[in-house]
């Protein structure tokens, strides 16, 4: 099996699970998280490829991180991932990504993300849950934060932090590739 193969398995097992724990129908998840009832039957089925965006909606529908979707059984006490064994989740128009690096466990986890965009490029993400907080930590070139449609430029050795409940976007700014490390901080699941 390849590992994109094994990868949508785990995706498809762990949504119906979330979804069945939470008491939602197909519909209901659909039309709670705004994805359609044949790509959900899909997904839960490993087929077809979730893009970010979707796996975002639904993973904050069910009050979860995006990781605990795409996370297979536990690996040990300690856990070192190479950003280059991870696939990324969202791909520019221009080359940029953002891979999901890993996921702290814990009653709050927070999520460990590597990013970069090229200059002019964007990715625009819809309001988490209440209580999600981000950082973004710009390791090389420029950005602009936009939250709630202000912008805040970014600079290489700054960092950043929000509150992730309101519409916000990252784009590469300047000529040079940006870099950065985001972690997303959820809050605690329902004890």
């Amino acid at each position: 099996m390849t590992e994109t193969a094994a990868a949508l398995r785990t995706v498809a097992h762990n949504v119906r699970a979330a979804r069945v724990r939470a008491g939602l129908s197909l519909e209901e998840l659909g039309r709670r998280a705004q994805v359609s009832k044949g790509a959900l039957v899909g997904l839960e089925k490993a087929q077809g490829n979730p893009n970010l965006a979707t796996l975002v909606r639904l993973a904050d529908t069910l009050g979860i991180s995006v990781s605990a979707l795409m996370q297979g059984p536990s690996e040990g006490r300690v856990r070192v991932v190479a950003s280059d064994d991870v696939a990324p989740l969202w791909t520019g128009e221009q080359g940029g990504e953002a891979r999901l690096v890993l996921t702290t466990t814990g009653p709050a986890p927070v999520e460990v993300w590597r990013w970069r965009l090229e200059p002019g490029e964007e990715y625009p993400s819809h309001p988490h849950q209440a209580g999600v907080v981000e950082t973004v930590s710009v390791t090389a070139g420029r950005m602009t934060l936009v939250v709630d449609g202000e912008e805040h430029a970014v600079e290489a050795g700054q960092t950043a932090t929000f509150d992730g409940d309101a519409p916000h976007a990252y784009r590469g700014a300047g000529t040079e590739t940006c870099t950065l490390i985001m972690t997303v901080h959820l809050p605690p699941g329902p004890g």
